[in-house]
């Protein structure tokens, strides 16, 4: 017997996240970024120096998905590479100021675009799957949440 996979929670956060992920890419087609480069985009951002191994942390990606994605933003010239002062192995990423003036652009559609998403839930309901998905994520990727690791150990 097969059961119906909608009985399944993980099924329902798998539907739901390729939901979110087609809308947000769609929401981002117009400023020329896919949601690999917005993410890197808003992490170096909140960290400037930050690695792109560990953009590729926060974000889940392997280093190599993310690479490209960081590549596209560095020929864009949004953003850019300058050596690591003490290891010579690592090359930090920086914002120019192209890239946080896009930055500000794409936070609100982003913005838009997530009322659009919950606007079915309750202020209340929609706290508590915030709650509820943050405990998610610090539990299978804690990198995600821990803005404080922006830099090779």
């Amino acid at each position: 017997m097969i059961d119906d996979p909608s009985t399944r929670t993980s099924y329902l956060a798998w539907q739901f996240a390729q939901a979110v992920a087609l809308r947000l890419e769609r929401t981002l087609r117009p400023l020329d970024l896919s949601l690999a480069q917005h993410n890197a985009l808003v992490q170096v951002a909140l960290s400037p120096g930050i690695s792109s191994a560990a953009v590729a942390r926060r974000a889940g990606m392997t280093a190599q998905s993310m690479g490209t994605a960081v590549n596209g933003l560095l020929d864009r010239g949004l953003l850019e590479r300058r050596p690591h002062p003490t290891n010579r192995r690592v090359m930090q990423l920086h914002p120019t100021e192209s890239g946080l003036a896009l930055v500000q652009v794409s936070q609100v559609a982003i913005e838009e675009s997530n009322a659009n998403l919950f606007e079915t839930l309750s202020d209340e309901d929609e706290a508590v799957l915030a709650g509820l998905l943050r405990r998610l994520v610090q539990h299978t990727n804690p990198d995600a949440l821990d803005l404080s690791r922006s830099h090779p150990d």
